[in-house]
């Protein structure tokens, strides 16, 4: 029985980046595949005060986005409404910069991509250039990610051009954000949130999985997840 999914892709939508242009095809594939229905609403990061209402919220790639505090009230809604979440790219590195505000009481980490003069940044340029290169990132077990991976490991194509600066790891650590993942130079690049409905954040996009006809595993437990609220 086909299941309904409506789901928020909150950022900007733009023909200038590929992955936007994936959607349409990988949840038409997960519909194939898997019977979820994703009903998707593009919602720009100026306009996200109806969030609640979603089954699911998706930060897109696309930093720097129109409204950094719209792109951050996304991840706070999902997070405080038990929504199921998913951010990628760009979405990872704002994922981590509201927790480490709301939740670690950071109230200055602020985005290089933002702020480059900022007191306290939280998320830096990347040490290596990653732009359309795949990555292979190792997963902490017991994780969501090993869970929904079914592996230990896994390599993805990367976009961004930042990363977290790993002298704050520890601080989101404490509380209570997971970083379960972590490429060889041993840099984070998947986040999660223990006790949530579903919460995950990878710097990697899944969304531009090789093979369009099977949707990426961690897009197809988001949808599962979203899905769930929806029934």
């Amino acid at each position: 029985m086909e299941r309904i999914a409506r789901v928020a892709l909150v950022g900007e939508r733009s023909a200038a980046i590929r992955a936007h242009g994936r959607y349409a095809s990988l949840f038409d594939a997960l519909w194939r595949r898997t019977g979820i229905a994703v009903d998707a609403y593009w919602t720009p990061t100026t306009d996200v005060s109806g969030l609640a209402a979603f089954d699911g919220v998706w930060l897109v790639p696309g930093s720097p986005y129109e409204s950094e505090d719209g792109a951050l009230a996304a991840v706070r809604t999902a997070r405080e409404g038990d929504l199921p979440f998913l951010a990628t790219c760009g979405g990872f590195s704002h994922t981590l910069l509201e927790y480490a505000r709301s939740v670690c009481g950071l109230a200055d980490a602020a985005h290089a991509e933002n702020a480059p003069e900022a007191r306290v940044p939280l998320i830096v340029p990347s040490a290596k250039p990653l732009a359309g290169h795949e990555r292979r990132i190792r997963l902490r077990p017991g994780s969501l990610a090993e869970r929904v991976l079914g592996a230990g490991a896994t390599t993805e194509r990367h976009h961004s051009g930042h990363e977290l600066d790993p002298s704050y790891a520890p601080l989101l650590e404490e509380g209570g954000l997971r970083l379960t993942g972590h490429d060889d130079d041993g840099v984070a690049r998947v986040a999660e949130l223990p006790g949530h409905r579903f919460f995950l954040a990878t710097a990697f996009q899944p969304e531009l999985s090789a093979d369009s006809t099977a949707p990426h595993p961690i897009v197809t437990a988001f949808a599962e997840a979203a899905a769930m609220v929806a029934t």
